[in-house]
Formats: structure tokens, C-alpha cells, sequence
């Protein structure tokens, strides 16, 4: 288990992070979220020793973790971190020989994740020569050589098609089911809905929301409610001035409600207005979820969370 216990980094007059707070589990993809500058590249340049933070630590497994458990860490920065006129080949051998593996091994392992991820014909190719989404390939593949028990990933799916983010989707799946900690950013927020089982929102360096997906859309008192009464254009709600109307389609309206709605009352009326062919209450998407979390004055954390 990664925790990142009241981590705090200031660069000058700016704090990055102020007592941040939060943990990833083995075998759960953990999607990391926050506005722009809010703490998220800062704080996995702390795990990996990048930075030094002026207070709090990096734990694995309970024990602060160091330069040698970071050999068992895979890490994707945002910005490339490998060599633009090395060859693919070459590259992920050389770090796989870093991270431990002998030369046969390291070359082995390299060629096996350039084959799964399409890359065979570019072996020899050097990065620079790379369009940007077999570059984020490689990336990826340099983090995986080694087999890492921890992945962290700066906005892994930048730049990548619909084909690369299925198979990248796939890959972090596979390691997450093999026991391994799976961490990374995005700003793609249906894509980590659909992808990941945690989130950490993070706002102004601050832990403003934590836990499973399905347990913080439990929690929040945001509901949707889609109603459709053919005819009607949506007319039924006339005088319902406490409903919010997020969307008017024709005859079906998608409405804001919280936890106190009637909605024994709100299905009479529609009824009483002509035949209803949807009445669908659901909670709230994720980008809503962060929305709610990132301009609240209060964290929203799991439940037994400190």
C-alpha cells in the first residue's frame, strides 16, 4: 500500500502541497485528480525522491520508502523522461538494467512490451523519430520492464487514440488484477470513471476527496433525474420553480435534484401530464463528483479516513 502522509512542498511564496494526505492500495487503479497546479505532478515527484518535501513522508507497505524501494517503481512522467535519440530497443534495456534485470533479461522484457503494444517495427527506431503516441507507448513500456510493484503514471493518456487508450485501459487493468498499486493522473475524468475503482481529488494542494467511486457518488446528495412525457415538451414542470432543469431535449428533461426530492410526487405529476416513458434517478458523474469536491469548504474522505 502507497501512503502519502502530510506531505507538504513550498517553492518560494507558492505552496504545491499543504498536508496532503492519502492512500493507494495494491490491486486498485487509483485515478488522481485536480484542476491545473493543484499538486498532483509535485506529489508523485515526492514518491520518486524528485522533490523533497519540506514535511510528511512516502510510505510503501508501512516502511518510508527509499531509493531502493523505488527500484520496484514504475514511473511515467508527464514530460518525457527518456532519451530522444536513443533506440527504442536499447532504451528499455538499459532501464530495465537499472531497475536490476541483466542485459538478456532487461532486452527480453523490452522486445515482449514493444510486441504488445504494436511497436515491434520500431525497435530500432530512435524516440524522436516516434509520433507522440508511440512515444507515450514506450513511455509506458519503460515503467512496465521491470515489473514494478507500484505504477505512477502523469496523464498517461495524453495524446493517444481511441485504439491506444483501449489497450493502455487493458494493460493498467491487467496489472491492477496481478496485485499491483496503480496511481495515475488525468484530466480525462468519463475515461477514469470508466477505468478506475478510487479517486483522489486534490485542490490547491490539498486532499479534498478520497475513496471508492460508487461510495462517493453514495455519499453526495447530488442526484439526476431524466423524465420523458411524450407531448409535453417538458411543460409538466411549469411552476416547479425549486427543480434545477439542467437539460431540455423535446420531451425529456434531465434535472438536478438533492436527497430530500419527493419523488412520489414529481412521478404524479408526470403521470398526470401524459404517459411517461422515462423516469430514471441516478447519481451523479464523476466530473460533477469533482466539481462538488474541489469548490467545497470540507473534504470529502472515505469512510474511516483520518
Amino acid at each position: 500500500m502507497l501512503e502519502i502522509r502530510g506531505l507538504t512542498k513550498r517553492y518560494g511564496a507558492v505552496t504545491a502541497l499543504d498536508d496532503a494526505t492519502f492512500t493507494a492500495h495494491r490491486g486498485r487503479l487509483v485515478g488522481f485528480l485536480g484542476p491545473n497546479g493543484a499538486g498532483k505532478t509535485t506529489a508523485m515527484r515526492c514518491v520518486f525522491g524528485l522533490a523533497a518535501p519540506d514535511a510528511g513522508d512516502v510510505r510503501w507497505d508501512g516502511t518510508v520508502v527509499d531509493a531502493r524501494a523505488r527500484l520496484q517503481f514504475g514511473y511515467m512522467p508527464e514530460q518525457r523522461g527518456l532519451y530522444p535519440r536513443m533506440r527504442v530497443a536499447d532504451q528499455l534495456s538499459y532501464f530495465g538494467q537499472h531497475h536490476g534485470l541483466s542485459g538478456r533479461e532487461a532486452r527480453a522484457r523490452g522486445m515482449a512490451w514493444l510486441e504488445r503494444f504494436g511497436l515491434t517495427d520500431r525497435a530500432r527506431s530512435k524516440l524522436e523519430d516516434l509520433s507522440h503516441g508511440n512515444q507515450q507507448r514506450v513511455q509506458l513500456a519503460t515503467a512496465l520492464v521491470h515489473d514494478p510493484e507500484l505504477l505512477v503514471l502523469d496523464e498517461p493518456f495524453s495524446g493517444l487514440d481511441p485504439i491506444g487508450i483501449a489497450t493502455m485501459a487493458e494493460v493498467l487493468r491487467e496489472r491492477a488484477r496481478a496485485g499491483v498499486g496503480v496511481v495515475f493522473s488525468s484530466h480525462q475524468l468519463d475515461l477514469v470513471e470508466e477505468v478506475c475503482e478510487d479517486v483522489v481529488i486534490i485542490s490547491r494542494g490539498h486532499v479534498v476527496a478520497e475513496g471508492g467511486i460508487d461510495e462517493l457518488k453514495a455519499r453526495s446528495g447530488r442526484r439526476h433525474l431524466d423524465v420523458e412525457v411524450m407531448g409535453t415538451g417538458g411543460g409538466w414542470l411549469d411552476g416547479q420553480n425549486h427543480l434545477t432543469v439542467l437539460e431540455r431535449d423535446g420531451d425529456r428533461v434531465r434535472l438536478l435534484v438533492d436527497d430530500t426530492v419527493a419523488l412520489d410526487a414529481l412521478l404524479a405529476a408526470a403521470r398526470a401530464a401524459g404517459e411517461v416513458r422515462r423516469f430514471s434517478y441516478e447519481p451523479p458523474k464523476l466530473s460533477e463528483l469533482f466539481m462538488e469536491a474541489v469548490t467545497a469548504e470540507q473534504p470529502i474522505r472515505r469512510e474511516g479516513a483520518a
